[in-house]
């Protein structure tokens, strides 16, 4: 992992290598992952443990949910004590529980290690974010971020065909073995070429109460909130997609399973390649600008959805080309909204990222469902992205001031610098 140093102020700031892309790519990709390679073993899960496909789907439902309180305990905790002690702690931990679904007797002991599983790896994907706000602002971490994507995106396109793989091999068990060795790999990675990338003197430096201090703060910053809402919404969008998909082109288009598949991997290649697009331009143009330009317009895009299902036009392969727009918009708007959101809260970046991470799961795990809700069809799954993208572009005129006269300034805001994360801890010290 060779980096080489700039300088901003008198603070090194760092180029970042291939190597320390990959590696926090696939940190911030191990949740996903685990999500990913499970879902073909769904079908043989509920048959073998004798359960209902509502209480297996569930296993992948607990996920979320303990992913999204595992993100908001982590998140403060690394604030306290560092990057490496509660990523090196979570994985560990996550290796452990994957190695116990490996052997759950029945659907309930599956259900709670999930949601275990989900809770200790959360903290993978925190401390990968929290890791570039460490050491990058403005259009440098949303680079980074949009970089990130890039590995991020190869768990939708190729964790699913894996863990098919795996578990037509060795049974559907052998996936979450599967799961135990990447983790074990993710635990050497890290102790071998991680640094610290948060110093003692910016750590915030009581426990207790005091850890999760920083939410009450975050909680009370509106442009912060909107900010972390957006990708939320986001993400929504691309949870209505998947949960809605399988039906929408097998049963009502009539495409083989091997079909959809391809689909599938298309999409997501479409989202990978926006975000690298992003990567290059936000040195070009400020990432609220980019906002400003990309959140209207997949709400323009997603109002052709109903009109191409109900028109028909160009059958299967005009509803898999809207939605190849619509989710490649995505890795537009995901990256510069987390980035902003985070420029003044360098000096928590955890606790900021947790909360922006917990969102993004919690929005998508409520709204998804709602596909389903209203007939699960593709007028219903195109209602639903259309809803989420109309919020989305709601929150970003009404609740910032993206669309005001100097809005990128003061939304971007001065305080991005990391000397004034220095400033800014040393600020809180008489309440730690």
């Amino acid at each position: 992992m060779s980096t080489s140093p700039r300088t901003q102020g008198n603070r090194p700031n760092y180029r970042p290598g291939i190597k320390y892309i990959l590696m926090l790519g696939a940190l911030a990709a191990l949740p996903a992952v685990t999500t990913d390679m499970y879902l073909p073993s769904l079908p043989i899960v509920a048959t073998e443990l004798n359960t209902s496909q509502a209480a297996a789907q569930f296993t992948m439902s607990g996920t979320l949910i303990g992913a999204a309180f595992g993100q908001l305990v982590i998140g403060p905790f690394s604030d306290r004590f560092g990057r490496r002690l509660p990523l090196l702690i979570g994985i560990s931990l996550h290796v452990i529980v994957s190695l116990l679904c490996a052997v759950a007797p029945g659907i309930g002991t599956l259900i709670g290690l999930r949601v275990l599983q989900g809770f200790f790896n959360a903290a993978a994907g925190v401390v990968a974010i929290a890791v570039i706000r460490d050491r990058f602002v403005g259009s440098d971490a949303a680079q980074l971020l949009s970089r990130l994507m890039l590995v991020i995106g190869l768990a939708p396109l190729l964790a699913p065909t894996i863990g098919q793989a795996v578990a037509s091999i060795w049974q559907w068990r052998a996936v979450f073995v599967a799961l135990a060795v990447i983790g074990l790999v993710l635990v050497l990675i890290v102790w071998r070429f991680m640094p610290e990338t948060l110093p003692a003197e910016r750590r915030r430096t009581r426990g207790g109460p005091s850890v999760f201090r920083g939410y009450k703060v975050l909680l009370r910053d509106r442009h912060f909130l909107a900010l972390a809402f957006i990708p939320g919404l986001g993400m929504a969008v691309i949870m209505s997609y998947v949960v809605g998909s399988p039906f929408v082109f097998q049963d009502e288009y009539g495409l083989t399973p091997g079909q959809y598949a391809l689909v599938f991997a298309i999409n997501g290649a479409g989202m990978v390649i926006s975000a690298q697009v992003n990567a290059a331009l936000v040195h070009r143009v400020s990432p609220t600008r980019i906002l400003r330009v990309t959140v209207p317009v997949i709400l323009g895009l997603s109002l052709l959805l109903p009109v191409i299902v109900l028109t028909g036009i160009g059958g299967v392969f005009g509803l898999a080309a809207g939605l190849w727009l619509v989710l490649a918009m995505h890795g537009l708007i995901a990256a510069n909204s987390t980035v902003i959101a985070l420029g003044n809260y360098g000096h928590m970046a955890g606790s900021a990222a947790a909360l922006i991470g917990a969102l993004q799961v919690g929005v998508a795990g409520v709204v998804s469902p709602l596909v389903g809700v209203f007939g699960g069809g593709a007028l219903a799954m195109s209602g639903v992205i259309i809803a989420c993208c109309a919020v989305m572009f709601l929150v970003l005129a009404a609740a910032t001031p993206a669309y005001r006269r100097g809005g990128p300034a003061a939304l971007e805001g001065t305080n991005t610098s990391l000397e004034a994360d220095a400033a800014a801890a040393e600020a809180e010290l008489p309440e730690r």
